[in-house]
């Protein structure tokens, strides 16, 4: 039985696994790093599970911006690959929005890659529009 629910910060660490499928090019020793500095900046992680498996994960942060107001944004969404195309995706987003509604968001906002077709159309089925894009600088 497929369910959502917040991973405690104490096991923030089990979502690693999904996050080295979902970009294998940062170590886990860094993923750990910022994984308790974003912790520190209200950052939470949904668990999608199988009984008590974790197929699933999405980070999320509320966030108010003088462009949009109070909004949630979905971060780093992912399904392990045979779970994909069974509507959870859908569901989580639902569940995301009544989670949104109930702290006073009036929006949600997100990044998706550029090269992430599959993504962008996901997103787009979900009623998120393009409205610019995200640029990035390393120092």
């Amino acid at each position: 039985m497929i369910y959502f629910k917040f991973i405690n910060e104490q096991d923030i660490y089990s979502i690693i696994p999904l996050l080295k499928m979902l970009n294998d090019t940062i170590s886990e020793d860094v993923l750990k790093q910022r994984l308790d500095e974003m912790l520190t900046q209200g950052y939470k992680c949904i668990g999608i599970f199988d009984d008590d498996k974790l197929v699933g994960i999405c980070g999320i942060w509320i966030l108010t911006k003088y462009y949009v107001g109070k909004h949630i944004e979905p971060d780093n969404v992912f399904i392990s690959p045979e779970y994909q195309n069974q509507n959870i995706g859908t569901k989580l987003m639902a569940w995301i929005t009544e989670y949104a509604k109930e702290n006073g968001c009036i929006a949600s906002e997100l990044n998706c890659y550029i090269n992430n077709k599959r993504a962008q159309k996901f997103w787009e089925k979900e009623g998120y529009e393009v409205i610019g894009l995200h640029f990035q600088k390393k120092y």
